[in-house]
């Protein structure tokens, strides 16, 4: 299902929880609300369609990638940016790394330890900051 997007950024500052089994149907929702606005949103996490669990679904080249409690263990190479949001307006600087390493759950609860590098990584890094709470 579709889901509109939050723009409440007291809701959105919020810390996550821990995403189950049984938030599946988030995850689903997720990934239909980023494809209905694949022309202007490369990620997003769950508070952005009003759900506090930690889940992020990002465009990953040409496949849409599903991840349940994802927790960046590894950082290199720092880099300054800017970058926007679907739920803000304008572009906010910040600090990203080039190389990150990513440990999280699948769509099918499988734990996975994946790296990732560049423009990958960056939206990775930007979905799990509001996984935080942190908004950029």
């Amino acid at each position: 299902m579709i889901r509109p997007i939050m723009k409440d950024v007291i809701f959105l500052s919020q810390k996550a929880e821990q995403a189950t089994k049984k938030d599946r149907a988030i995850g689903q929702d997720m990934l239909d609300t980023l494809s209905a606005h694949q022309e202007e949103c490369v990620g997003m996490a769950a508070n952005m369609i009003g759900e506090n669990k930690a889940i992020i679904v990002c465009t990953l080249g040409s496949r849409n990638v599903l991840m349940y409690n994802p927790t960046i263990i590894r950082k290199a190479c720092p880099f300054e940016t800017e970058e926007g949001c679907l739920s803000l307006t304008g572009q906010r600087s910040c600090l990203r790394y080039k190389e990150i390493e990513v440990v999280y759950f699948d769509e099918s609860f499988r734990k996975k330890k994946e790296k990732f590098s560049d423009w990958d990584a960056q939206i990775i890094q930007h979905e799990c900051d509001h996984l935080a709470g942190i908004i950029i």
